[in-house]
């Protein structure tokens, strides 16, 4: 078994699973040491354990995918991660409008998140990594994003389009975190509340009712904030009128967010039922960190089709064109 390959799998089986980031960033940068050394160091041992960056976890593995065995931190790995599940919905979801670098709280550069979209055989993902107020997630100023959107781009090939978008902060007014000008640059706007999550209802209303309405939001990201596993630990929902955030993400055509990570299962199924009477479009986003995390869309298809989400008001089941139109209103 090709070491570089193992390693590869291990991060990515931890990152499906997520787990501390750090671990599964120490299996992704032994790869990148073992993919760039010579024959001569990779064959003795001796000189492969002293490299930076491969420590005794990642040295047991190469060591075993060197004498041709699969090694043994990845057979328990690949028996206590559960595969993605492959559904009906999951196999007609083409891409993923929610994903993150580590240009703001991501874990890997782009190429790598692009990597793995491309091994999933998606058409397109999107890459949307925080704004400026997000301080704790080092969210893009404007000339970081100005920066950062061509690069997005440039990554389009072999069967897959790369969209540069945010998500982007609906502060406490309702405004959007980013100027004007970046907002109408990008190709995807998910539009998310990370602050004050327990807002009375009716500020918090309007405070995404205004959001929503602006033209250039495509996504309401992850509606309640609220977490109900995980390393984290737990978060009640945001309280808001559902009813009417809902109506007007139906009537301007913004895409409510069926959040694909385990710990956030948002929106809950209430929720979902609401928007699904509302007439609301769906968008299932992994809201990934890692590589390994694209896969969470089998989650969210899941869910999506517990709750009865017809396959056609899921955007993320159109195929690019489509999902451009939409997306420039």
């Amino acid at each position: 078994m090709d070491a570089a390959e193992a390693l590869l799998e291990i991060a990515a089986l931890l990152e499906r699973e997520r787990a501390s980031r750090y671990r599964a960033k120490a299996f992704r940068q032994a790869a990148a040491v073992v993919a760039s050394l010579p024959p001569e160091i990779l064959d003795d041992a001796t000189l492969l354990k002293a490299q930076k960056g491969i420590g005794d976890s990642t040295f047991a593995v190469i060591r075993q995918a060197q004498q041709g065995q699969v090694p043994d931190y990845l057979i328990e790995l690949r028996g206590e991660v559960e595969p993605e599940r492959r559904s009906a919905l999951r196999a007609r979801l083409k891409g993923d409008l929610h994903s993150h670098t580590d240009w703001s709280d991501g874990t890997t550069p782009i190429e790598a998140m692009v990597a793995a979209a491309r091994a999933l055989g998606h058409e397109y993902v999107a890459i949307t990594d925080h704004s400026p107020r997000l301080k704790v997630a080092r969210g893009l100023s404007v000339e970081r994003l100005r920066e950062q959107i061509p690069l997005v781009r440039a990554q389009s090939g072999a069967g897959l389009t790369v969209l540069a978008g945010i998500e982007v902060d609906i502060l406490e007014d309702g405004a959007l975190d980013q100027t004007d000008e970046m907002l109408d640059a990008l190709d995807i706007v998910v539009a998310s509340v990370h602050s004050k999550l327990r807002m009375d209802s009716a500020p918090m209303t309007r405070r995404m009712l205004a959001a929503v309405a602006d033209p250039r939001v495509n996504v309401l990201g992850h509606c309640t904030g609220r977490l109900v596993e995980g390393s984290r630990g737990t978060r009640p929902r945001s309280e808001f009128d559902a009813r009417a955030v809902f109506a007007a993400c139906a009537e301007n055509g913004v895409a409510v967010e069926i959040n694909s990570r385990p710990e956030r299962q948002d929106p809950p199924d209430d929720l979902i039922a609401i928007a699904l009477q509302e007439g609301c479009l769906f968008s299932i986003d992994s809201d990934a960190h890692a590589p390994g995390q694209l896969s969470l869309i089998d989650h969210g298809a899941e869910r999506a089709e517990a709750a009865g989400v017809p396959a056609e008001r899921i955007v993320t089941t159109w195929g690019l064109e489509r999902l451009r139109a939409w997306a420039r209103g």
